[in-house]
């Protein structure tokens, strides 16, 4: 009995040993895939080869990481959404064009697509620490630009994209309009049982059960079931509002108003055939939200699996997201100063 007690504890720390030497070692590889094995590092296409209007637009991050994105604009002057969009963590921005090219046709909008440090022809190694700065600097580009509408600023996030674009919204909350979020996972403690089923009595998010006593070790945890619910907890000044010139005092119930009228919408895309990100995933998500969030939107797709929800959504996929952004980033006319005297401004 005892020396079977004694393999027993042997067999667990052996496992326990196990596991936290490949987290330690390999967590970067698993979570962040900036070459897809069989493809290069660099852009197999630019927006050209589609005959996309774009711009190459290079950033700083905070830290001082050279960054490379795409402006993709429906036309020159398309004062539309602006959708802000991040990839999933394998690939690069150039496998995403097609999607992107018909998201520009089906919603009439500009499409800003930012390459993670050491992904594509951005500098640096990715981190949950670095991606964040990364995704801040891209917000605070479109937020400077004179040639778009930078009230109707919408994050669009699939899968790691999502925790990004969670985590940016969150911590800009008078800055986008709007969040989407695809096939996103609950956080990387979750999904280190999904892909390692060993590991799921050691590591987890904040629902998992067990010990979780590896979770320290994970440097990339993306908790996006907790930014989640923090996402709304801002209620100030709307951003279709925040162009124009008004009489404070004519809104001042926006500051006054109960906690149940939510700034920042969020639009859940789920597609229940999905192969990596459990869907039940996406769920929580959405009940995370919904509880401090009026105004969450749970849509799902049959037939739609990890990376082709759009293409297997159809139209339905698109007119979604269609509604949700002429719901909450609507248009804003130029107000006519001669009959409007609360705001006198030009709305952008």
């Amino acid at each position: 009995m005892v020396a079977y007690l004694n393999i027993l504890l042997y067999g667990v720390g052996g496992i326990v040993f196990t596991g936290m030497a490949l987290l330690v070692a390999f967590q970067e590889r698993l979570v962040y895939v900036p070459v897809v094995p069989g493809l290069t590092k660099s852009y197999p296409i630019t927006p050209a080869r589609l005959r996309l209007t774009y711009e190459d637009v290079w950033l700083r991050s905070s830290d001082g990481v050279r960054l490379h994105a795409w402006f993709i604009k429906l036309f020159p002057d398309c004062r539309g959404p602006t959708i802000l969009f991040f990839q999933e963590n394998a690939g690069n921005i150039a496998h995403r064009l097609e999607m992107v090219r018909i998201m520009l046709q089906k919603l009439q909008c500009n499409v800003f697509m930012l390459s993670y440090r050491g992904y594509g022809a951005s500098d640096g190694s990715p981190s949950q620490h670095g991606i964040t700065k990364d995704a801040q600097a891209a917000l605070d580009h479109l937020c400077q630009r004179n040639d778009i509408d930078t009230s109707r600023i919408v994050v669009f996030g699939r899968s790691l994209g999502g925790a990004v674009g969670a985590l940016l919204t969150r911590n800009n909350p008078d800055k986008v309009a709007g969040i989407i979020l695809e096939n996103t996972f609950t956080s990387i403690l979750d999904m280190a049982g999904v892909l390692l089923p060993f590991l799921k009595w050691v590591i987890g998010g904040s629902g998992a059960k067990g010990v979780k006593i590896l979770n320290f070790v994970v440097r990339s945890p993306w908790n996006t079931i907790d930014v989640i619910g923090e996402v709304s907890a801002d209620f100030g000044e709307p951003p279709f509002l925040r162009h124009f010139k008004y009489d404070s005092s004519a809104f001042a119930h926006l500051n006054t108003m109960s906690s149940e009228v939510v700034q920042r919408p969020i639009l859940f895309l789920s597609g229940l055939q999905d192969e990596m990100v459990p869907p039940s995933h996406m769920q929580m998500l959405y009940a995370k939200a919904a509880a401090h969030n009026k105004e969450c939107i749970f849509v799902d797709f049959p037939s739609g699996m990890h990376m082709d929800t759009w293409l297997a959504g159809g139209d339905h996929y698109w007119a979604t997201i269609q509604q949700f952004l002429e719901k909450y980033a609507p248009r804003n006319d130029e107000p006519d100063s001669s009959s409007v005297t609360s705001h006198d401004s030009e709305g952008r």
